[in-house]
């Protein structure tokens, strides 16, 4: 069966899945907001009257009009919330709302099952959902992703334990709230779900730990305190579900990590690592958040480390600055690493300025010792695989990111980004498109990638289709200035791209 995917600015909502992405990230809005949205979107820049959405949104139930007033506006100040902010939503006083934006509209056959196979072998395994925001504030679902992906990373240091992350999830065609379905795509035992409601300067936090194939709730439980005391809460919850396993796994608490006490802190390095390199506006908005964070709390490692990646990412990727970023880039790494040498986010930093200063050996003794610390963590596996591109080793480089995404299966973007890269590489061009195809990409700097795959197995309309729509978002690309920051080990690797992102069109 056919279905609808409508792409506007960064954000893509795909109808057979029911389920909205931002860059190729999940955005958690309401059920309603999503039947708001797609009612809009299908109309193709119609007005939809008031009577249409509520309908819609309500079925079968009687609302007062007030309440699609304020669904509207909690939907139009999420929508806001982009980097390529634009007001997708025109009113009609007294009649309705009509999708206002440009829209581009594809068909797609619905898969009729999964094709992934569970991601994870023998040791014990589990899942951290994305948790609820209970907060009635689109703006507050930050923090909620942000709790759920801490919760996952002290959790991911328990030695014997392997974690699926919260985006990954995040499986659309279950729906988050299938917990069985959840278990089977991604393969584990056990699934931490719960939800967030913060208003007033106060938080609760509920939690609960399922065994789902044996039907069992293992443990829950409800936390509450003042938001200043969030930090020690998390602290506890993940005692609570050491606690709880230990009836069935011999496990050891996790080393203790030193983390931001400044809520506000917090809320803009978790809303800054989100759009970390996913466009070059995202990316300049990433490293305002997180200048924030630090102004706010200078002391926090990972602040300064996704930091130092943004700097140097808007030079490598995005020819920004390049000499003035990469020493901004190289100081935020070093900074990182002297306030928590335990913090494998502040090596990982280090290993990426690393990588692009030309210094592959350095970079990879940094990527070996956040492994050191967290031998499962799948960004760095990922990132292992751009090392091996550029020592000329592009086999290995697949077999890495492919070990990532067994790891971390329903991941960001980017490592549908660095597979293709690999596939590229390897000459597997058929592949690299399929990677690159994939729906989570989004509009990230991997098109230039996509293009010069197509032009390499000659199908130039597409690829010229695609090196315009990268161009569209990188208009300052030129093939010599990226082939300028890409250190590979052998001057054909490099040129191999080059051949490729100018038979496709791009500038040389």
């Amino acid at each position: 069966m056919a279905r609808e995917r409508f792409a506007f600015g960064p954000f893509l909502l795909d109808t057979g899945r029911e389920a909205l992405f931002e860059h190729g990230l999940p955005v958690a809005i309401g059920g309603r907001a999503l039947a708001l949205l797609r009612a809009l979107v299908e109309a193709r820049g119609q007005v939809v009257a008031k009577s249409a959405l509520m309908d819609a949104a309500w079925p079968d139930t009687s609302v007062e009009e007030s309440n699609l007033t304020v669904q509207i506006a909690a939907l139009r100040g999420r929508l806001r919330a982009s980097p390529d902010a634009e007001d997708w939503i025109a009113t009609f006083p007294r009649v309705g709302y009509r999708f206002a934006g440009p829209l581009s509209v594809e068909q797609h056959e619905a898969p009729t099952s999964h094709a992934r196979s569970p991601a994870l072998g023998p040791k014990p395994s589990i899942a951290v959902l994305p948790f609820t925001s209970m907060s009635g504030d689109p703006e507050q679902a930050h923090f909620a992703d942000g709790l759920a992906e801490d919760l996952a990373t002290d959790l991911s240091k328990l030695p014997g334990l392997q974690v699926i992350p919260p985006n990954s999830s995040f499986v659309g065609t279950a729906g988050p709230t299938d917990i069985r379905s959840v278990t089977r795509e991604l393969g584990v035992r056990y699934v931490i779900g719960g939800s967030v409601r913060r208003a007033a300067g106060r938080v609760r936090i509920g939690v609960q730990l399922t065994e789902p194939a044996m039907n069992r709730h293992l443990w829950a439980e409800r936390f509450d305190g003042d938001l200043a005391d969030v930090f020690p809460l998390q602290d506890e919850v993940v005692g609570k579900i050491v606690a709880a396993l230990a009836n069935v796994l011999p496990l050891a608490p996790p080393a203790t990590r030193r983390r931001t006490t400044d809520i506000e802190a917090h809320d803009f390095l978790v809303r800054g690592r989100v759009l970390l390199m996913h466009s070059p506006g995202g990316n300049n908005l990433a490293r305002t958040l997180l200048a924030k964070a630090i102004a706010l709390d200078p002391a926090s490692a990972e602040a300064h480390a996704c930091l130092a990646i943004s700097h140097y990412g808007a030079a490598v990727n995005y020819g920004e600055a390049a000499e003035a970023n990469r020493v901004l880039g190289l100081a935020c790494a070093r900074k990182a690493v002297s306030l928590d040498q335990n913090d494998p986010s502040a090596h990982r930093a280090l290993g990426y300025v690393r990588l692009y200063a030309g210094e592959l050996e350095e970079a990879e003794a940094e990527w070996q010792t956040a492994l050191r610390i967290k031998p499962n963590h799948a960004d760095i596996l990922a990132n292992m695989a751009d090392l091996r591109i550029l020592q000329g080793r592009p086999g290995d480089a697949v077999a890495w990111v492919e070990r990532a995404l067994r790891l971390n299966p329903y991941p960001a973007g980017w490592y549908y980004w660095t597979l293709g890269f690999a596939y590229y590489a390897a000459g597997r061009y058929a592949e690299a498109v399929d990677a690159l195809r994939k729906e989570e990409v989004g509009r990230l700097p991997a098109k230039r990638i996509l293009a010069a795959s197509l032009a390499q197995l000659g199908r130039m309309d597409e690829a010229r289709e695609e090196a315009r729509r990268f161009l569209e978002i990188n208009p300052g690309f030129l093939a010599c200035r990226w082939a300028a920051t890409q250190p590979f080990n052998r001057h054909e690797d490099r040129q191999h791209f080059v051949d490729g992102y100018l038979k496709a069109g791009l500038p040389r």
